[in-house]
């Protein structure tokens, strides 16, 4: 068979299992099985696929037809323009994740970062290749995640981000930031089985935000006052509809300059606010 007909024949049965994108989702599988790149294929349309080269292909096109999803199956995941490994042990990297990372590129003074329940570690790790001077600690809860964002360390050559498994934050008040990201758990409990084939494949430590999604930021949004340094920025993403008990809660425990900023879909999906002066003093 050709390549092309190859690859007609998964894009069809991929579509018939409900997968989005089918097409593409084909493209990715083979090229990643000829070990070429996507927009390679396109030039080898006439080439002839024996049994040894269809053979792994079927068996990766019948698992995203089970919903396993194309990142685990490929390995990696592309975030701000670099390629991360991607599997079981964290939550995939959203595309919107990507601007948060360059909305904290907008920050003037970004001198030490904290990125809480990091995952993949694919934040820090993006702020670290583009603020490399700056001091970046990563924490979560999770010593699988961890493992897998040091991975990513390793993969992309940074050594400045210092890793460590916390609950949030990382001990010691003594410790300030100039900026503290974090994409929390948002989801409410109650809405997580009816989630898509491939998300359920993501922890479920990564996914749960509690009865109304909001329980860990509900958590960090107190501590975090206690280490982020004069005129530092808390810069937070969070699920549809809950900017506005999100930055109540910043209000209430005296944050300043308080605002939800919109993802390319329209839907405010980060909360910024700033350390507050009078909060500072006390």
């Amino acid at each position: 068979m050709s390549l092309l007909e190859v690859l007609q024949g998964a894009a069809a049965f991929l579509g018939k299992q409900g997968v989005e994108s089918p097409r593409l989702n084909a493209e990715h599988l083979l090229a990643h099985v000829l070990g070429i790149k996507r927009l390679e294929l396109y030039l080898q349309f006439d080439r002839q696929l024996g049994e040894i080269e269809r053979a792994p292909l079927r068996d990766l096109v019948r698992k995203r037809g089970t919903g396993i999803p194309l990142q685990h199956l490929l390995g990696t995941v592309e975030f701000c323009g670099r390629v991360f490994k991607s599997d079981g042990r964290a939550l995939i990297p959203r595309p919107e994740t990507e601007q948060l990372v360059e909305r904290a590129l907008t920050y003037s003074s970004l001198d030490s970062i904290l990125d809480v329940a990091t995952g993949s570690g694919v934040i820090p790790i993006s702020l670290a290749l583009e603020r490399p001077v700056a001091t970046i600690t990563a924490t979560d809860i999770s010593t699988e995640a961890l493992t897998l964002a040091r991975e990513n360390a390793i993969l992309l050559g940074v050594t400045s981000v210092i890793f460590s498994e916390a609950d949030l934050l990382p001990p010691g008040e003594a410790i300030r930031f100039d900026l503290i990201t974090a994409n929390l758990p948002y989801i409410p409990s109650a809405e997580i089985a009816s989630l898509s084939r491939e998300v359920q494949h993501d922890p479920l430590l990564a996914l749960d935000g509690g009865a109304e999604g909001l329980d860990l930021i509900e958590r960090l949004i107190p501590m975090a006052v206690k280490h982020l340094s004069h005129g530092g920025h808390l810069l937070l993403e969070i699920g549809k509809g809950q900017h506005q008990p999100v930055m109540e809660s910043l209000a209430r425990h005296n944050y300043r300059d308080i605002i939800a900023l919109p993802d390319y879909q329209g839907v405010l999906r980060f909360v910024e606010a700033t350390h507050s002066i009078s909060e500072r003093i006390k």
